[in-house]
Order: C-alpha cells, then structure tokens, then sequence
C-alpha cells in the first residue's frame, strides 16, 4: 500500500513540473501584437489550413468612426420653369422660375476640401451646398465632372483641416469580403450599413464595370463611400436596382480604381483621359454565342480587331482569347473594360491570351479612341489614318466603318464625311458634336468623299 501511495505522489510530482515547465518555456512564448493608438490591427497570413472568422468576430466600429466623419450631406438646387401652359401663350407672361432640391452624398478625399460624389448629383445645379458631420455648412464648386463614370469632383474651402479617406485598391477587393456603405438616405445624415461584396466586374448595360454589394443603399446615398473593415475606400455608391426605387436587396458602387483615376484626370487635365485596348467581343446573350458555346469561354474572345489600335499594333488577332491583364484573371469583357477604365492613352499593359491552345504574352499600348457610334443616325465612324488620308487626298475628316440596316441602301461604308450642315468634321469629337445636334424633325446635309475622290452631298430626313 505505501508503495503505490509513493508512486502516486511521485506522478503528481512529475506532472507538475512538466505542467510548469511548458508555462515556463512555451505559453510564455507566444507572440505578443501591438499596434499603435488608431490603427487596425491586421496579421497577414496565409489561407492554407484556416477558416474564415465567424461573422460575430468582424468589427466594424472603427471603420464606422473614420468613415462617418469623411462623409458629407450634398444639396443641390436647380431651377426648374414648368411646361409652357395656355396662359403663358395667350398673355404673354413667362412662368417663374422654381427651385428644387436634390440630395446625396459625398466622400472628403483631402484635407483641403475635395470632394468625390457622382454626377448625377451635381448635375445641372444652381447652387451646392455641402454639409460636414459636425453640421458646419459651406458653398461648393464643381471642379470637373464624367458623366460616362458618373463621377464628379467638387470643392469647399474649410476653415481647418478636415477628415478624409484613401482610396483603396478595389482590384484586390474578394467576392465575399465584409463592407460598410456610408451615406445619408432619406435625409438620415451619418448612416452607416453592412453587407459583403457579391459580385465584381457587374455590366448593367452602360459598357461600365461596377461592384455589387448588399450593404442597404438607398436614395440619398449617391456619392457615398463603399469602405473595407479597414476604412480604406473601395467604391463611391452610385446605384441600385429596383422598381420601386428603394433598396430590394443590392446594389452597385463605382470601384475606387476608377473614381480615383477620373479625380486625378480632372485635378491633372481638366478632363477624363480615355483610352481603349481595341479589340471588340460578341454578346454573349446572343443565340449565335449560345450555340457557339462563347458563352461558356472563360476569358474575352476576341472577334475583332480596330485599325490603329494598340491590340492591332501588339499583334492580338479575332479568335484569341484574353486570360488576364497584368496578371489580373479576366473571366467577362466587364472585367477588361473595368481595368481599362483606370489606365490613360500611352500606358502599358501586358495581355495574356490563348492562341491555338498556346500561351501568348503580349506588351499592349493603350491608345486614345479613334472610333466611335454616331447618335441620331447610329453610323460609326473613325478618324483617319495616314493611310486614308493618302488614299482621299484629305486631311480632316471621318471614315465611315458601320452602317445600320435602315441606311444600308446608300453605299456609305467606306466614304469619308467631310461636313454636316455645312460645318466641317475634323474627327471623331466633330462628328459626335454635330450629330448630336441634328434635329429629328428637319433636314440634314452630310458632304461625303469616296476612293475615287468624287464628293456628294445626301439629305438624311
């Protein structure tokens, strides 16, 4: 009996000392984090063998914190007459002027007083007014505008330093991943929701490249700020889909790569430098790309090539499918034409593509546009190249490329438009100019050249 009770003692001995040593030598020795006041503590690390953290961990305060002092409140106040009436016609009095207000959203993107919002919320206004979230007020100007982006630039002059956001990376943003949207719907400043990012590289119809989230975004939260759990801005909300026009569930963001490439351009040059890669892909809603399997291809097939492009110039040719850009993995045209959107003419990228089954890499120049669709009489046109130039014996004008079915009768592929109405077409810009002036209700005069160098003037009605 005293020996097994020696042999217990001993175990218990034993076991302490181990217990103690791996206190000692081990616990101890776990490494200690620590971050400096205000910061967010994040340890990178890598995805193999760990799970996602429950959704109960994620905290999103500090993010709120940062974010809600950099959003602004924006009104806008345009003046609106009415539709003319029978009094108007009969008396000769001319209807007062009445003013009406919009509202949105804004993100302070500097200490000085920049402000990105979109444009839609700016637009055609009278007289802007921003307020801050401590309720100070100040009169805003619009520095520049993109329509085609829906985003706009505009500026206040503080009397202070004021709180701002950096932009992000929305490249690098994961389906998936935890977002706040910041804004102020329904005249409710300082409202902050959460949700993930559902989908990337959304088209919606408008050749635009969008976030979708389903974070509640609802009317009054245009040109707020899309942000990480880090705070970083990723996305200005711009959009949702509904019939009713309230939140059903998602909605979109224009991705911060974008908003921040047309805020440079506006602040640099005044206006948005476009350029395209030059390459055109079929729809692939269509029954053609169906029966094909297009629609199955993961990648951009390439159907057609622009003259004087960069993708001409690189070597891309129709057939070849695009797999990435810079090493960013393509999967839709959406996601060409959303990376597109951040790169300026004279940039380079690098295309990887499928040719035949083979790998082809290949350093493209991104160049300016040198086509485009008319509006009115949806003809597509391109600026002249040497080439042309030297064939036409002209040095201004646009050749026309498409033409649809309901002008096909007049032989115009292949013809160059010197003026409309009299006024001389120099390029492309000239020729959108000019068409957008035609009147549905009149008569238009287009002058036009052919290869044998005889020009004719046709009366579109």
């Amino acid at each position: 009996m005293k020996r097994v009770a020696g042999l217990f003692f001993i175990a218990l001995v034993s076991g302490g000392v181990t217990l103690g040593a791996y206190k000692m030598f081990f616990e101890n020795q776990q490494p200690q984090w620590g971050f400096p006041q205000g910061t967010l503590p994040v340890v990178q690390t890598s995805s193999s063998g760990l799970g996602s953290a429950p959704a109960e961990t994620t905290d999103f305060t500090l993010a709120a914190e940062n974010t809600v002092n950099a959003v602004v409140h924006v009104k806008n106040m345009t003046l609106s007459r009415g539709a003319s009436n029978f009094f108007e016609y009969l008396y000769g009095y001319e209807e007062r002027a009445r003013p009406q207000v919009g509202t949105g959203s804004g993100v302070i993107i500097s200490p000085e007083g920049y402000i990105v919002t979109n444009n839609h919320v700016i637009a055609r206004a009278n007289q802007l007014t921003v307020t801050l979230n401590n309720n100070k007020t100040y009169e805003a100007t619009v520095v520049g505008t993109d329509p085609n982006t829906d985003i706009a630039l505009i500026k206040i002059n503080p009397e202070e330093k004021l709180p701002y956001l950096t932009f992000g990376d929305s490249d690098n943003v994961k389906i998936g991943e935890w977002v706040l949207a910041v804004g102020n719907p329904y005249q409710l400043t300082s409202t902050v929701t959460a949700g993930i990012v559902s989908a990337k590289a959304r088209d919606l119809g408008r050749n635009q490249s969008f976030l979708q989230t389903d974070a509640a975004v609802n009317p009054g939260n245009s040109g707020g700020a899309l942000v990480n759990t880090q705070g970083h801005l990723i996305g200005i909300n711009t959009a949702i889909t509904s019939q009713t026009g309230s939140y059903i569930g998602y909605s979109f963001a224009v991705p911060s790569n974008i908003a921040r490439k047309v805020v440079e351009d506006l602040l640099e040059y005044g206006d948005v430098q476009k350029g395209i890669l030059g390459i055109e892909s079929p729809r692939l809603d269509t029954q053609y790309a169906i029966e094909n399997k297009i629609n199955e291809i993961e990648g951009v097939l390439v159907d057609g090539v622009e003259e004087d492009s960069g993708a001409e110039a690189a070597g891309i040719l129709p057939g070849d499918i695009i797999r990435s850009i810079d090493d960013i993995r393509v999967r839709r045209f959406s996601d060409l034409v959303g990376y597109i959107a951040t790169k300026r003419p004279g940039d380079q990228v690098k295309i990887t593509l499928d040719r035949d089954g083979e790998e082809v890499i290949l350093p493209v120049e991104i160049r300016e546009r040198q086509s485009l669709d008319l509006p009115r009489l949806g003809l597509k046109v391109k600026n002249l190249s040497e080439r042309d130039k030297e064939t036409y014996g002209v040095n201004s004008g646009v050749k026309i490329i498409g033409v649809p079915e309901t002008y096909r009768r007049y032989d115009l592929t292949g013809k160059v438009i010197l003026a409309v109405d009299g006024e001389p077409v120099n390029n492309i810009e000239d020729a959108r100019e000019l068409f957008s002036k035609i009147s549905r209700y009149g008569n238009t005069s287009i002058t036009m050249l052919d290869e044998n160098g005889e020009r004719e003037r046709i009366i579109f009605q």
